[in-house]
């Protein structure tokens, strides 16, 4: 039995906002970007392929000895639509005949949960002639999304630096919206500024999380303190206090 839906993970992109950084190796939870991602999507389950360029072998490095395809993209320079059309000619190859979505993965969102991938695929099982789009809770269109196999073709006509927005739009009516949590489905990092500014955000909220415990503790260990001064009072007064709780 095919599964129902196929993983494109979109990672041969030149990162050129990253003034020469390669963003897809910059550390999320301690793996890089790329790597962290490929987790993710592996966890789900489903087949998963991983368009990349020859011109960033560090990137198909990190995934050494992973249960994923890779599809090589050399017209890597002709923008998204080259990895997307490479991709999807993968996945065609190796599942010849197979009527499944295909998820069009972005490489660089690092908010993604194998729990929300297997959400979505969950809603496109439930009405495979449907685009399931992830949004953020408060409607703002995301991603990733769902493309039953119907729309392959379009997807593979795209040219120039998109990764399916158009097909969007020509199939608004079909567009079933996935809403994930907080900035999930739009978060990118394509820019230093980007990750320095979510690295600390993260630090912040880990801080905040950190005094939270503490402040936690210390009123647990004076509520036990109080307790045990109660029971070393006399009979009744240890009555009296117990009543008051």
């Amino acid at each position: 039995m095919s599964a129902p839906v196929h993983i494109l993970i979109l990672a041969a992109g030149s990162a050129s906002r990253m003034r020469g950084i390669d963003k897809l190796t910059e550390k999320v939870e301690g793996a890089p970007l790329l790597l962290h991602q490929v987790r993710v999507a592996i966890a789900t389950g489903a087949p998963l392929t991983v368009a990349l360029s020859p011109a960033f072998p560090a990137r198909q490095e990190v995934l050494h000895g992973l249960p994923c395809r890779i599809a090589r993209v050399p017209d890597a320079a002709k923008g998204m639509s080259a990895a997307l059309r490479r991709g999807l000619m993968a996945i065609r190859a190796q599942y010849p005949g197979a009527n499944a979505g295909v998820m069009i993965l972005p490489a660089d969102m690092p908010l993604f949960t194998s729990a929300a991938l297997e959400g979505m695929i969950a809603a496109f099982v439930a009405d495979p002639s449907r685009i399931v789009r992830g949004m953020t809770d408060h409607g703002q269109p995301g991603h990733p999304a769902i493309f039953p196999k119907v729309l392959w073709p379009e997807l593979e006509a795209i040219r120039g630096d998109e990764g399916g927005r158009s097909v969007l739009l020509a199939h608004a009516d079909r567009v079933l919206p996935y809403p994930l949590p907080g900035d999930m489905a739009v978060l990118d990092l394509d820019t230093p500024e980007d990750w320095a500014a979510w690295r600390a955000q993260k630090r912040f909220r880990s801080l905040r999380k950190q005094k939270h415990r503490k402040t936690r503790s210390s009123e647990a260990r004076g509520s036990d303190f109080r307790f045990r001064s109660n029971l070393n009072r006399p009979r009744w007064c240890v009555t009296r206090a117990l009543r008051g709780l």
